[in-house]
């Protein structure tokens, strides 16, 4: 069981890693070509990459080409929707993709309502170039992540949150298609778990925190407290729990950008 937390743990720290190197990677690349509808020429930079943006073809469809921090080729590729005509054409950011190890293929892509705010993304966490982890957004904040352990195509861990905070967490320890195990988070802390025990669906166990139960607020423990857990919540916007405000500006001026 504490091995199961410690994987899952792990997990987490890394999708918000994730998120957070995507972002900076793309709010802080070089970009260096855009095109537009040429995406069945022969210089295609997207073919043999693992593009999974959506633009191949598209007329209404404007590429731009980035080169990330340490990056030597383009790592990050925005795809824009054009709309109008004239003065009033403007292009609207709705999908972003990153080369995150540098590897010359994209293995995480996000993708962006018409207001700029992300709806939902995708990535190859281990580099074997299949999906294992799947995010979703409300209103710019997470608020699903479901996480593939076993390579098998199929969630085996889903966290839920609510205002971009941890509310709970399940997953599927023997990988048979049903959780076994239930997290209850509350004020970032976990609070108790249930087990099942004989995997017929049923909680057969309730384990309760009581340490945390009796944990004092961060104001309470120590003058340093409650600067890190100011530090912490920063760090977790910054990886997306709270839409990723640097990148939901760039996003915003993106959607309204003018053609020249």
């Amino acid at each position: 069981m504490m091995r199961e937390r410690h994987k899952a743990t792990r997990s987490l720290r890394w999708s918000n890693g994730l998120l957070f190197l995507g972002a900076s990677w793309a709010c802080g690349g070089q970009s260096i070509e855009a095109q537009s509808g040429n995406a069945g020429k022969r210089d295609d930079p997207a073919r043999g990459d693992g593009a999974r943006c959506e633009f191949r073809g598209r007329v209404d469809r404007e590429v731009s080409e980035s080169v990330g921090t340490g990056a030597l080729q383009p790592s990050i590729r925005r795809v824009y929707r054009i709309i109008g005509e004239g003065d009033q054409r403007r292009r609207i950011l709705v999908c972003r993709e990153v080369d995150t190890n540098l590897d010359g293929t994209k293995d995480l892509v996000r993708r962006y309502n018409d207001q700029g705010e992300a709806v939902e993304e995708q990535a190859d966490s281990n580099y074997d170039s299949k999906l294992d982890t799947w995010i979703r957004f409300s209103k710019g904040r997470i608020a699903q992540v479901d996480v593939d352990l076993n390579g098998d195509d199929a969630p085996d861990e889903t966290r839920y949150y609510v205002h971009g905070k941890l509310s709970r967490v399940q997953r599927d320890t023997n990988h048979d298609g049903k959780p076994d195990i239930w997290e209850i988070y509350a004020g970032g802390h976990l609070e108790r778990m249930g087990v099942d025990v004989d995997h017929d669906g049923r909680v057969d166990r309730w384990n309760r925190d009581e340490v945390a139960a009796r944990r004092p607020p961060a104001a309470d423990r120590g003058p340093g407290a409650g600067a890190a857990r100011g530090a912490e919540d920063a760090a977790k916007r910054g990886a997306g729990a709270a839409g990723d405000d640097s990148e939901s500006d760039a996003a915003s001026r993106d959607a309204t950008e003018p053609q020249q």
